[in-house]
């Protein structure tokens, strides 16, 4: 399990070519004019984790199999999408399908490039969206409430379960805030509730910083100020250039370290995506280590051990009895499975064992 991504902004700032490099594909066509994307396309990226390696070293492995991340890059979004301008109406119904999204914003001044509001101003572009999102959402919640409403009135179970959450949602949407700051203090059984709306503005958000290449390594005075827009909201903000990453995505593996190196870059901005992604949703990854393979499995943190081995077959869930478990870092360290036993550094846990992130596992389980 990894999760869906929807790369979303106003057109021309970047998220083709953001989407080009991550995939390593020209499956999305990067042009310089509005609604040059139109179908949202998808592309499958591995999860990089240093970790794997390290592991299958140890266990000889003949395959190493990494997590994967789909990414959908969605067409650009207008003033007035709420409503149907542009193609706002695919725009809406695309990002319902995705688990998180990624708000590219154009960071960078380029003359030969056009913005769609003829200036440059992330901040600003980030309210446009928000609120075509947050307008989308009040008119489906006027709308659906009505009729919780009355059967909650008829003392409907579900429609008394649906309704306090609605009333919320509804209030914060008329106050100009989005559905997801509700999240902060939901009770588990509301948190539910108001995901199962499936909401434009309950899903969380990530801020990419579209720098140039120059500023990819400090960022510039546009991802300060995103940063602290950020920051205010409770979200998550990343600086990378997508023309850097445009590059390391043509050149050969080996010669990507002294490429980033150059340009005062640890690692290419996929990296730092999809690790502000996954603290985004809460995911961590267990391993599975063995001479055939050793693979990555993501979870969402706090998920109990018959949950984490249900991602690998509903059958191990099903008929899940306990799992062995070793810490990466005592793996590692003690130098595999038969030294961890020795040293008593694996563990069978049960039902109730909550999953560590970096846990090398093994399940028993009754076919």
């Amino acid at each position: 399990m990894g999760f869906r991504c929807g790369i979303v902004g106003l057109p021309n700032v970047g998220k083709s070519t953001l989407f080009n490099a991550l995939t390593k594909t020209a499956a999305a066509q990067a042009a310089n004019y509005p609604f040059c994307t139109i179908e949202p396309n998808t592309g499958d990226v591995a999860v990089p984790d240093e970790r794997l390696t390290r592991l299958a070293t140890i266990g000889k492995s003949a395959q190493v199999i990494p997590t994967r991340i789909t990414f959908v890059d969605i067409a650009g979004l207008v003033r007035g999408a709420s409503k149907g301008e542009g193609l706002g109406n695919q725009f809406l119904a695309n990002i319902r399908e995705v688990d998180a999204v990624a708000h590219v914003l154009r960071c960078f001044e380029n003359d030969d490039i056009t913005h769609v509001e003829g200036r440059i101003d992330p901040v600003s572009d980030a309210e446009t969206v928000e609120t075509e999102l947050m307008l989308s959402d009040l008119e489906s919640t006027e709308r659906r409430i009505v009729q919780v409403r009355k059967r909650a009135q008829g003392k409907e179970k579900e429609a008394l379960t649906l309704l306090p959450v609605m009333e919320a949602v509804l209030a914060k949407l008329q106050n100009g805030e989005p559905a997801r700051v509700l999240l902060k203090g939901m009770a588990a059984e509301e948190t539910a509730v108001l995901k199962g709306l499936n909401l434009l503005t309950s899903k969380p958000v990530l801020y990419v910083c579209n720098v140039a290449e120059t500023d990819a390594a400090s960022g510039n005075d546009y991802s300060k100020a995103v940063e602290a827009m950020a920051e205010r909201q409770g979200a998550a903000s990343v600086v990378i250039s997508a023309a850097i990453e445009a590059e390391v995505a043509q050149l050969p593996d080996e010669e990507v370290p002294d490429y980033l190196e150059a340009l005062g870059l640890a690692e290419p901005g996929l990296d730092r995506l999809i690790r502000a992604g996954y603290g985004l949703l809460g995911l961590i990854t267990y391993f599975t280590v063995g001479p055939k393979e050793t693979r990555a499995w993501t979870v969402r943190r706090g998920s109990k051990a018959p949950q984490a081995a249900g991602v690998i077959h509903t059958d191990f869930e099903k008929g899940f009895i306990r799992a062995q478990t070793i810490a990466y870092a005592d793996f590692v360290g003690l130098g595999g499975e038969v030294a961890a036993k020795e040293a008593g550094k694996a563990r069978d846990e049960g039902k109730e064992y909550v999953v560590s992130d970096g846990d090398v596992m093994m399940f028993k389980f009754n076919n």
